[in-house]
């Protein structure tokens, strides 16, 4: 029976189910009797090439694997993917790193570094090789970092350091407001820009800190307690991003307590917005920069403050004119009471109806000449439509004898000169 055995070495156990391995000792487990006959089988590369990746992605252990080693041959090609090779004293590791993890990375890689890369075993068929598929890539160190990390939140957690309840409220509108960061770091500058374009009114109080290395947890305490910035509305925490050891001050544990004790609320804002420390745990607010650190520290800015002034000035308006309005309509009411019950209002009213009558007396009159004047044009329409002229619109015409005026209505009547009439004049005829 064909065996593929070889054994990996265990370094360090980060989490329940990632390793940390060096390269040269990552080899197959024991393959299942199954795949392979007793009786000796001839596969070609591709099959055989495929059952050993087979083997390779159902191994769990493999699939969820920290490799620990140098950089070398890094590429880094135009379709933004990362190629490189993983090495130390005895072995080598391909390494592929897909575009869209690399785009998450924050770590500056070059040849030469040690480093600790997550990620999966898998074989790249076409050159029959094994090769580690990374998504995450990590300094050497920052491992146990993560979990002194992890140790103490629990630690601090468990003695309800960490509770909501404990959380206080940022006040809306401080006049004091503490800082307690670097006083050449960038995080300072972009802070100030911040608190002068939202609330220029706010006093700034300043407490300079190094907030990297051995001497930053004293000094971030020490600049915390201070009377000055204790006696300030709100403090700000906070520097600018970098790595697990750059940010390592604000997971001290000294610094964390000072936090929590703190008798003024602390808005941290400590690294990058993907950057946690124990501080964001411990303080009343977590910012994910300095810059939004700044803004929650200020939630009414200078433009609200005068667009409430405002508020205040239309409304403070608006009262005096209702109550101006009100009173001028009170008064308007006593002064129509008052000519309502003078002697001058009963001859007002005399008048008027006198007006009204009048009024009346006239219309009536108006109306009856109208009436009569109806009247008077239908007799006349009737006498016109009896008149001879009517006759003779409609097309009739009257013929009399022009020496005598009689008139012909019969051909014996007829003379040598006749005159006829029609609705618009008359003419003269000859009897032919």
């Amino acid at each position: 029976m064909m065996n593929l055995l070889f054994d990996y070495t265990v370094v360090s156990r980060l989490h329940p189910s990632s390793f940390l391995i060096h390269p040269f000792s990552i080899i197959l487990p024991r393959m299942q009797p199954s795949l392979f006959q007793d009786t000796p089988q001839t596969f070609t590369v591709s099959k055989l090439t495929f059952l050993i990746r087979k083997l390779l992605e159902e191994n769990e252990s493999l699939q969820d694997v920290w490799v620990q080693g140098e950089i070398s041959n890094l590429s880094r090609p135009a379709s933004g993917h990362v190629y490189f090779t993983l090495k130390d004293a005895n072995a080598s590791l391909k390494c592929v790193m897909w575009k869209t993890s690399a785009a998450r990375l924050k770590l500056a890689l070059r040849d030469g570094m040690e480093v600790e890369v997550h990620g999966k075993i898998g074989i790249y068929e076409p050159q029959g090789q094994y090769q580690l598929y990374a998504d995450q890539i990590r300094p050497v160190g920052e491992g146990a970092l993560y979990q002194e990390f992890m140790r103490l939140k629990a630690q601090l957690e468990a003695e309800g350091l960490f509770d909501p309840e404990r959380k206080r409220p940022i006040p809306e509108l401080p006049r004091k407001i503490g800082i307690v960061t670097s006083a050449t770091g960038a995080a300072l500058r972009d802070m100030l820009n911040t608190l002068r374009r939202r609330l220029p009114l706010v006093e700034v109080i300043l407490a300079p800190s190094p907030v990297q290395g051995v001497d930053a947890p004293p000094a971030l305490v020490k600049a915390i307690n201070s009377p000055i910035l204790q006696s300030s509305d709100v403090i700000i925490l906070a520097r600018g991003g970098g790595s697990i050891e750059d940010l390592w001050a604000f997971n001290d544990e000294r610094v964390v307590r000072a936090v929590a004790a703190s008798q003024v609320p602390i808005i941290s804002g400590v690294g990058h917005e993907t950057d946690f420390t124990l501080c964001d745990f411990a303080a009343d607010l977590r910012a994910p920069t300095p810059t939004a650190a700044a803004e929650l520290a200020t939630p009414i800015t200078i433009q609200d403050l005068a667009a409430t002034i405002t508020n205040y000035q239309l409304q403070i308006t608006s009262l005096t004119l209702n109550t101006l309005s009100a009173k001028q309509s009170s008064l308007d009411s006593l002064f129509t009471q008052l000519r309502y019950l003078t002697p001058s209002r009963r001859i007002q009213s005399e008048s008027q109806r006198v007006d009204e009558l009048s009024r009346r007396a006239s219309s009536a009159a108006f109306n009856r000449i109208i009436l009569e004047t109806k009247h008077l044009e239908g007799t006349q329409k009737r006498l016109e439509a009896l008149s001879p002229l009517a006759v003779l619109a409609r097309g009739y015409a009257v013929v009399t004898r022009k020496d005598d005026g009689s008139v012909v209505s019969r051909v014996a009547q007829a003379s040598s000169e006749m005159k006829v009439r029609v609705s618009d004049g008359e003419f003269e005829v000859k009897k032919a």
